[in-house]
């Protein structure tokens, strides 16, 4: 029988799952059946004839889909999914998943309890590039590695955080909204990297030690460095910025005793010693179905569990307690373009990010003129 998607979230990115699923139909591997959105849905794919549109997701619910595509803004999450399975449907939950990991254990409970599956929207894990570096580690290929890093920078402009009315924003009506650097445009290389920390074994992360910057009036950081210990001593840094010079478009670096791995994250492109990394990536709509008619032979590629250290780290940077982000001053930052292009610039940014994955040393501890000391939070809390 024919697997009935519905989509939660249809414009903005959902652009994008809508292209997919009209692939995946073409295919014969799956049948839209419903889109919802607060907004009137754009032309661009057109909605095809005979599928219903709704602006209340519990509408679309009604409609009884097998799979459910959530792809609305990351403070929504949680109370679609929650009604998403009380209604019989496997989930597609766009990243990052949920804000906190007590709102992830509600989610988990949920999801056991009515006996569907939860996929994150961690495309990148389903490179197979990737996949191969997690399972060189895993093997010993590196031998024991010393360090993990991720560097990126990325430019974003003034329509970029007037996108949404979330965008740049630490809470909207009082609910918590997971955005900034590490946590939304670049949580692809830290959950790859995360990722790569758990095929070493190195347990679960319990230090978290954090640069937040911003170079514009947001509330979230548009540069931030992210230095994290896990149980078994292995340390990462995180080192990105949407304000950067020459583009940087995402590496995952990994060193051990016996050799070093580079995984450029959104190219999928692998340098490492052995065999060359097989090219592609496993599609994360297409493994969830597959995933639904042979559970056992099909593991699904980005499961909730896998995601339970991103939800930790992601807790520990955006949480009520946290220090907000620094502004950095202009006199380290200049501006090109005009609105709504206009960007902003770190003056020696990149030498910076490279520093600090190199070094695994903070800005602040680097002398950095515009670096503030780090924030610190342990991440050894109780699971609410």
């Amino acid at each position: 029988m024919t697997v009935r998607v519905a989509l939660v979230g249809a414009n903005g990115h959902g652009r994008s799952h809508r292209r997919r699923i009209a692939e995946l139909e073409a295919a014969g591997v799956l049948r839209l059946v419903a889109l919802a959105d607060v907004r009137p849905i754009d032309g661009d794919p057109p909605v095809p004839p005979g599928v219903a549109v709704f602006t209340d997701h519990r509408e679309l619910l009604a409609t009884r889909p097998d799979v459910v595509v959530i792809c609305t803004p990351p403070h929504t999450h949680l109370a679609i999914a929650l009604d998403a399975l009380d209604a019989g449907c496997d989930l597609l939950l766009e990243k990052p998943p949920v804000p906190t990991r007590a709102a992830h254990a509600v989610l988990a409970a949920a999801a056991a309890e009515a006996g569907r599956s939860c996929q994150v929207g961690f495309q990148a894990l389903g490179s197979l590039a990737a996949r191969h570096l997690f399972d060189a580690v895993g093997a010993g290929v590196l031998g024991d590695l010393s360090a993990v890093t991720t560097v990126a920078s990325w430019r974003r402009d003034d329509a970029y955080y007037a996108r949404a009315p979330w965008s740049g924003r630490r809470t909207v009506a009082g609910r918590p909204v997971l955005d900034g650097a590490l946590v939304n445009p670049l949580a692809h290389a830290v959950m790859q990297s995360l990722a790569v920390a758990a095929a070493a074994g190195a347990g679960e992360p319990v230090l978290l030690e954090a640069e937040r910057y911003r170079t514009r009036d947001i509330e979230v950081d548009d540069t931030a460095f992210a230095r994290i210990t896990f149980r078994g001593g292995l340390r990462l840094m995180a080192a990105v910025t949407l304000a950067g010079e020459e583009f940087i478009p995402g590496e995952v670096v990994v060193t051990g005793a016996a050799g070093r791995a580079v995984l450029e994250y959104p190219t999928d492109r692998l340098v490492m010693p052995g065999p060359a990394a097989p090219p592609g990536r496993v599609d994360l709509l297409e493994n969830l179905i597959a995933h639904r008619r042979d559970p056992a032979g099909t593991p699904l590629v980005a499961p909730l569990v896998r995601t339970a250290d991103f939800t930790t780290v992601v807790e520990a940077l955006t949480g009520p307690g946290v220090p907000a982000p620094h502004l950095i001053d202009d006199a380290h930052v200049t501006s090109a373009g005009a609105p709504p292009g206009r960007v902003r610039v770190i003056g020696g940014i990149n030498a910076v990010l490279r520093e600090a994955a190199e070094t695994m040393r903070l800005p602040a501890e680097s002398g950095v003129a515009w670096a503030v000391p780090a924030f610190t939070e342990s991440l050894l809390q109780t699971t609410g």
